[in-house]
């Protein structure tokens, strides 16, 4: 592990930190405070384009700094967790796109992402490959063009004709789609295999447009999606996808390509689940949807690496989002044992809850530190940053779950009552431990990379 540098916030990041807890506290707790168990937040959503906080999140030049990234989820998580919430979804569906998409697919997708008028997803984890991401099976089986391989229409036609606005969801701001010509293509089925496979292409181009036929697409009509998704945030009521599924070039990670899928295609159906804490989750079902080279990101074969590089901007950043759950938590300790008193003063003159103030604060302070070091080793460009975000993710998740439980049992049974800050924070800090890669696996990564 190479050396970590001293770091500490320059005074205009720390007005900044500051701004944006403001903002979270006057503008996006009350959005937050009306919304829907379960449900994308649209009108949060929308607050988070106005306020400008997306197009940080996910700037025009594509430069994701991720220490910008965690002080953005940092301060807002001190807040509002469901504001913070939203706009970390927002940039893990989106991400893969700023890394991987084409001048077509980002013109088209990313200004309404920012603008927080279009909602992203990214869709990895499955029932039966969740922290093992590497054994996914959604598969993505090569069809032949309709007419044979030189005749009738490409299956990126068909794919894109059922695209476009839905009702009561974010539309994109610039149609159309571009040629793709990289990196190689699905394996070609055989004459035994191309006859038993449906076709793709008997839906017409939409009006006035011609479908485009790439080279690396020519002699294939695309790919049928077939399989489930489960666990995915902001499914079923994103507006697009960035779907992860096996297209065969190699085994495990190898054979893994990420495709763009609008919502609103054919064969794709979502039902929500019902979590601890109040977020949009769901599982998604995909009935041979179809999708084309236009839909793909990047090259086929490289979408585990594309979705490995997503998260390892996103691991420090979860971490963040910890630890400004943990300083809630510790900020609403810090003021009830200062005020609440008991066998004949405040409870902070006790040794035991003073003792476990301390431990609180310095365990949070820790956290804060490690993440900040990995962002910023992220943003230097550092050969260690996997190992930086591992560690990261690893002990601010944890932290968080120490200082928020210790902060409900300095509380008592006040914090449990439906309602209380704590109880909201309660039902909130257990699921990082789980997501974008549960502790065990950190430490699994942890101990792979000290051996490099």
């Amino acid at each position: 592990m190479s050396d970590t540098a001293v770091f500490a916030l320059d005074p205009a990041q720390r007005r900044w930190c500051g701004e944006l807890r403001a903002l979270a506290a006057e503008r996006l707790r009350p959005l937050a405070e009306r919304s829907e168990p379960g449900r994308v937040n649209r009108p949060l959503v929308e607050a988070l384009g106005e306020l400008g906080l997306l197009a940080r999140l996910l700037p025009a030049d594509g430069s994701v700094h991720a220490l910008t990234l965690c002080l953005l989820r940092e301060s807002l998580a001190r807040e509002c967790t469901e504001a913070e919430t939203a706009l970390a979804l927002q940039g893990l569906g989106a991400h893969p796109l700023v890394l991987a998409g084409t001048a077509a697919q980002r013109a088209r997708w990313l200004p309404a992402v920012r603008a927080g008028r279009a909602v992203a997803a990214f869709a990895l984890s499955e029932p039966e490959a969740g922290s093992d991401a590497a054994a996914l099976s959604l598969r993505a089986e090569a069809v032949r063009v309709a007419g044979g391989a030189d005749g009738g229409e490409s299956g990126d036609a068909a794919a894109r004709a059922g695209d476009g606005p839905r009702s009561g969801r974010g539309a994109p701001d610039e149609a159309g789609t571009a040629g793709w010509a990289a990196g190689g293509a699905a394996a070609t089925p055989t004459a035994a295999e191309a006859a038993a496979t449906p076709t793709v292409g008997e839906a017409a181009a939409p009006a006035g447009t011609r479908a485009v036929r790439p080279a690396a697409a020519r002699g294939r009509g695309g790919w049928r999606l077939t399989g489930e998704k489960c666990w995915i945030s902001n499914a079923p009521d994103a507006d697009f996808y960035t779907v992860f599924a096996r297209t065969g070039e190699g085994a495990r990670s190898r054979g893994v390509t990420a495709f763009l899928v609008p919502a609103d295609r054919p064969g794709l159906t979502g039902e929500r689940v019902e979590m601890l804490s109040p977020h949009p989750i769901g599982t998604l079902t995909f009935d041979g949807v179809p999708v084309g080279a236009d839909d793909v990101l990047g090259a086929p074969g490289e979408g585990f690496r594309l979705a490995m590089r997503t998260l390892n901007l996103l691991r420090p950043s979860v971490g963040a989002f910890a630890v400004g759950m943990a300083q809630a938590a510790l900020d609403a300790a810090l003021d009830h044992a200062a005020h609440r008193t008991a066998f004949g003063g405040p409870l902070k003159d006790l040794q035991s809850v003073a003792h476990r103030l301390a431990e609180m604060a310095t365990r949070t302070e820790a956290a804060r530190l490690l993440v900040y070091a990995a962002a910023a080793g992220y943003d230097a460009g550092a050969p260690d940053v996997a190992l930086r975000s591992a560690m990261a993710k690893l002990l601010a998740t944890e932290t968080a779950q120490y200082v928020v439980d210790a902060a409900v049992q300095i509380h008592g049974a006040r914090a449990l009552r439906r309602g209380h800050p704590l109880e909201h924070l309660y039902r909130e800090v257990r699921a990082p431990r789980i997501y974008e890669g549960a502790t065990e696996v950190q430490r699994t990564l942890i101990a792979k990379e000290l051996y490099r």
